[in-house]
């Protein structure tokens, strides 16, 4: 929410209302631009209301956060003399505040997604606003691409975009370039910057600490609002400040915290008593604090980033970016002139924008959501920022593994029943098949569990589980997501046993299957290894899920993990009871070793040894032994690659691509024939690989080969010298007196390319570098001769030697 104001204070969006309901009511979609303070996000929805394409129609208001949607439906409710759940509600996960009379709900993103699924054609919605969308979430792109392919349907729906910042191109590119676009500037007074960075041994909060002092020291009036990156980092600076500022209000501003504590945090403080208000970043642009003059930003935002080696999206700590620093900067100006302090050096630079969420997000929930639209291919709607190609293909063949979608990436019968629960597929899968284990409630524990704030710093989830069905009410969020899924799956909220908790958990987390190799160190069923101490409990189990791991695939640690009966993971998982073929390199044995496994992916139940091996499965697993290992090229491969990349650069695609990445993509094709009846790397080292490329060319193409890039030269002795293709440029290595009366060399393919001469001396070290001959003879070689004719006087060194004869003997052998 952009503003905190619900009074008939005049805020600068008043001057656009009637330009942004005039928009509306011509164009069925527009754009508004309005800078912080401007009131955009209290002002326009309330405006909308009484359009008349807005009458006996419900108008829905996207917020990114739960903070900034509660607080602007109660704002806006307030500003109607009403209280929330009447003419404004707000919606959002296990939370509602809607009633028959309410016209305008304030919802948050994954509301809005599930609301376009269940109807997408929203009947009764007539129009929806897009709040704060230069956040560029995830889940804000995907609803703006199922809402423009529902209005494609519904031509009567509206929809408004809103954002402090824009990229108006991009959004006219999508919305249509005739899209009404409205300016409004905001609210804003002259803001001082001053950069405070730490010394490198200062505490961070103690550092912070220091600032905020340093802040209400420099002005007499003025609230601080301190700009910090999560909540852990706010209680801390929180019990600093309590022990050196008795006499200051501090206040904490965040998700977690009860709507009251965060009303109170966005009402002025009592007369003469200032406030430090420590937020994280909701403050940015969502909401306005008052009273502050004084903005102290740490310059540090934490993100949920997608790692596909781990299969985990992870909260990391990142470096804010410029546009997000300016929109802080500008908190300190709205009310009056203020002063921004900075946490890091001037010079200090940062990224102009943030990320698309899109371009580094888990994509299996929007391969998810696409497959529920019923959209195959995610370009068939309209999108600011389309997914990226390789990570949606991977969210897809997680899902593919969970069951949740077939091979043509629709919906299975058990995808479809996945879609009644609001979480993430991999949890709904366990939800939904919870059930086989009698398992329910304890699924609904766990799954409330995984998806809360606060799981990262319990790693024991056993314990984690016990104690919160034990004391619910100790939990609070976590008791009202539970209770919300137990109301889905139709069960009671008793203590249930643990035992099921590995089974449910390797339904979610199949690739995070692990297996011992030794006390402490795992195999993961999705490839990789990782790793416990040594003396946890969990480090001598024979079978474990590993529910959460950081660091690297091939040696990730664990955080928390679940024990698995091995007998129990053909019942989850029927194909790890079938028996398989397998051929591997074992650079231990120096062959192929052949067996028939039982198991999940890398983690084998049982092993038998295969003792004929198949001829296709065994060129299979020498092409895959040549990916891992790389192919065994020679000089002369070497250089017939150079070649032919020097005309694939000058002439074009006529030639082929022989880089090694384009060798090992295509191996199969290239290579795969010549491998029938090899089952040993040194018989594929023996093959005569340069005759094998050479042998994909056309005929004319070889001929053009050696005419344009060929393998040697004839010098000025009469000597053929070999040209060296490895580099960017060709080389050719020859001696000085060899090339006695040339004035420059013969020019590469067409005339287009100099080769670089190195000019060697008698002992065939280098004298000099040049691909201007010419201008060698004129101003190097006087300063050559004078150094050379003493050290090497039985070779020829003429004053002039572009008359001299060229020779590759010395004086004496030549006579």
């Amino acid at each position: 929410m952009n503003d905190a104001e619900a009074s008939p204070i005049a805020l600068p969006i008043d001057t656009r209302l009637a330009e942004i309901r005039q928009a509306l009511a011509d164009h069925a979609r527009a754009l508004l631009v309005a800078e912080p303070g401007a009131g955009k996000t209290t002002r326009v929805p309330l405006a909308l209301l009484e359009a008349d394409w807005c009458r006996g129609g419900r108008l829905l208001l996207l917020e990114p956060r739960r903070v900034a949607a509660r607080l602007a439906a109660g704002y806006m409710a307030e500003a109607l003399g009403e209280s929330v759940g009447e003419t404004v509600g707000y919606r959002m996960r296990g939370e509602s505040r809607v009633g028959l009379a309410t016209r305008l709900e304030v919802v948050t993103q994954g509301v809005l997604t599930r609301m376009l699924q269940d109807d997408p054609l929203l009947e009764g919605v007539a129009g929806i606003v897009f709040d704060e969308f230069h956040e560029r979430s995830l889940e804000a792109d995907l609803g703006l691409a199922l809402a423009l392919d529902a209005q494609s349907v519904r031509e009567d729906l509206r929809l408004l975009v809103m954002s402090a910042t824009l990229d108006v191109a991009a959004l006219t590119t999508v919305l249509g370039e005739a899209t009404p676009v409205i300016d409004c500037p905001g609210r804003q007074h002259p803001v001082e910057t001053r950069y405070r960075p730490p010394r490198a041994r200062d505490d961070a909060a103690r550092h912070q600490a220091a600032v905020v002092a340093e802040a209400l020291a420099s002005a007499d009036e003025g609230d601080i609002l301190v700009i910090l990156p999560g909540v852990g980092e706010i209680r801390r600076l929180a019990g600093l400040l309590s022990e050196r500022l008795p006499d200051i209000g501090i206040h904490e501003l965040h998700g977690r915290l009860p709507l009251v504590a965060q009303r109170q945090a966005l009402r002025p403080g009592p007369q003469g008593r200032r406030r430090v208000v420590l937020a994280t970043a909701i403050a940015e642009s969502s909401l306005t604090v008052p009273g502050v003059h004084l903005v102290i930003d740490a310059g540090r935002e934490r993100l949920p980033v997608f790692k596909s080696r781990t299969g985990l999206t992870r909260l990391e700590t990142r470096r804010v970016n410029r546009a997000s620093a300016d929109q802080r900067r500008g908190r300190a100006g709205r009310q009056g002139p203020g002063v921004c302090y900075r946490l890091w050096a001037e010079e200090q630079p940062l990224a102009p924008d943030r990320e698309p969420e899109i371009r580094q997000a888990d994509l299996a929930p929007l391969a998810f959501e696409l497959a529920r639209w019923g959209i195959a291919d995610p370009m068939a709607l309209t999108w600011v920022t389309p997914p990226p190609a390789a990570p949606l293909s991977a969210g897809r063949e997680m899902l593919v593994r969970l069951g949740v979608l077939n091979a043509e990436h629709r919906l299975t019968p058990l995808g479809r029943a996945c879609t009644r629960w609001p979480t993430h597929p991999r949890l709904a899968v366990m939800l939904e098949r919870a059930g086989e284990f009698d398992a329910r409630a304890l699924a609904c524990g766990l799954a409330a569990l995984l998806e809360g704030r606060d799981v990262d710093a319990e790693r024991d989830l056993a314990t984690a589980l016990e104690r919160r069905f034990a004391v619910p009410g100790e939990d609070r969020a976590w008791q009202r997501d539970t209770r919300r899924l137990a109301g889905r799956m139709g069960c009671r909220l008793e203590a249930p046993s643990l035992a099921p908790l590995g089974e449910l958990l390797a339904l979610a987390y199949p690739e995070r299957v692990a297996q011992r190799l030794a006390p402490g160190r795992f195999r993961l069923a999705g490839g990789g290894q990782a790793t416990l101490p040594g003396d946890h409990p969990l480090a001598h189990a024979e079978l474990l899920v590993a529910v959460s791991l950081d660091g690297e695939a091939g040696g990730g640690r664990i955080f928390r993990a679940a024990v698995l009966d091995p007998a129990r993971l053909p019942a989850l998982h029927p194909e790890a009871g079938a028996w398989r073929e397998h051929l591997e390199w074992s650079d231990a044995a120096g062959r192929l070793v052949g067996e028939r496994r039982r198991g999940l992916g890398a983690v084998v139940l049982e092993r038998r040894p295969l003792h004929d091996l198949p001829p296709e499965a065994v060129c299979r697993a020498l092409l895959a032994a040549l990916r891992r290992r790389g192919l065994p090229l020679d000089e002369e491969v070497r250089q017939l690659q150079g070649r032919v990349a020097l005309l694939r650069q000058e002439l074009g695609k006529p030639w082929p691509d022989w880089s090694d990445a384009a060798l090992l993509e295509t191996l199969d094709d290239w290579l795969g024939p010549y491998l029938v009846g090899l089952t040993r790397l040194d018989q594929v080292e023996a093959l005569p690989l340069s005759r094998i490329l050479l042998d994909r060319l056309e005929w004319s193409q070889r001929v053009r080969l050696d005419e344009l890039a060929p393998t040697h030269l004839e010098v000025p002795s009469g000597s053929c010298v070999r040209l060296d293709y490895r580099g960017e440029t060709p080389v050719l290595a020859v001696k000085l007196q060899e090339v006695f009366g040339w004035r420059e060399a013969p020019r590469l393919v067409e005339g287009r390319v100099a080769p670089l001469l190195h000019l060697l001396s008698p002992a065939r070290r280098p004298l000099q570098v040049t691909a201007d001959l010419t201008s060698f003879w004129a101003n190097g070689y006087p300063e050559v001769r004078k150094d050379m004719r003493g050290r090497y006087p039985k070779h020829p060194w003429p004053e002039d030697p572009l008359t001299a004869p060229a020779t590759a003997r010395t004086r004496r052998r030549g006579g």
